[in-house]
């Protein structure tokens, strides 16, 4: 069995197809998809949509993208929610949180302070209820890690990683995994590609981030859970693996790192 760690399931992309999307990948052997909300707007959309999936999850937080247009407020109903969601088995991370230094919009110096301050009240409420977050670290990754290094939730993953090795390096001496995805099927992602045969198996899940980042055999289309199991056998084949033990050694992976997601 597969997890997909990390994925959209609400997106308008889908339309009304989210319900039959993770259908599709259970029939093809993901067994759970974790579906982070983005704004204080969609919590409701990600733990209904969760609570409708025999193999659905979910997570809380606010995504960078998101932080321009958030007020403080939204953080007060962010650790509300958090602690009402306690009480749901399906309830599983805090995120997507983290920084994004890629998009003009969000790298100007009051919009990069404004990022910082609503990632480090995230995971000061990550760490107050003893939750693992998902992180969005797009162009970011010391930036990040010096502010996990200062605030320490318990673990999380690295999302869509694609840093050097001494940054993987400092993900897993704090406890980290690192999400591949995607990226890791294109031939021309040489170095997305040596991080994925090179790191510890230990360290790394797998995701989609459907709708978005589609695999090689699928871009420029949408992306969806159901590749997961064809995600993984590149990430076999670049590390000389069956297929079988990268299924078990990422899902038991991601089971750690997100350890309520054994109650689902």
């Amino acid at each position: 069995m597969w997890i997909d760690t990390h994925c959209h399931l609400d997106a308008h992309e889908f339309g009304g197809e989210s319900v039959a999307q993770a259908a599709l990948a259970r029939e093809r052997g993901v067994s759970m998809i974790v579906i982070p909300a983005v704004a204080v707007a969609n919590f409701p959309v990600v733990a209904q949509l969760a609570a409708s999936l025999d193999n659905g999850c979910y997570a809380l937080g606010i995504h960078p993208i998101y932080v321009p247009h958030a007020g403080e407020d939204d953080l007060r109903v962010l650790r509300e929610q958090v602690a009402a969601a306690m009480a749901d088995k399906r309830f599983v991370a805090l995120g997507e949180i983290g920084l994004d230094f890629f998009l003009p919009m969000l790298t100007e110096p009051a919009m990069r302070e404004k990022q910082m301050f609503f990632f480090r009240e995230q995971l000061k409420i990550a760490r107050d209820f003893e939750l693992p977050v998902l992180m969005h670290v797009r162009r970011s990754q010391d930036v990040v890690l010096k502010h996990v290094r200062q605030i320490r939730p318990a673990g999380g993953i690295a999302h869509a990683f694609n840093g050097s090795f001494q940054q993987a390096q400092g993900y897993i001496e704090l406890g980290f995994k690192l999400g591949f995805g995607g990226a890791m099927t294109f031939t021309r992602a040489l170095q997305i590609r040596r991080l994925a045969a090179e790191l510890p198996l230990d360290a790394i899940v797998l995701e989609t981030d459907a709708p978005d980042i589609a695999p090689s055999w699928v871009h420029p289309g949408r992306n969806s859970p159901d590749q997961i199991p064809r995600i993984g056998a590149v990430l076999a084949e670049l590390r000389g693996m069956s297929v079988e033990e990268v299924a078990s050694a990422t899902t038991a992976n991601a089971k750690q790192t997100l350890p309520r997601m054994q109650g689902c």
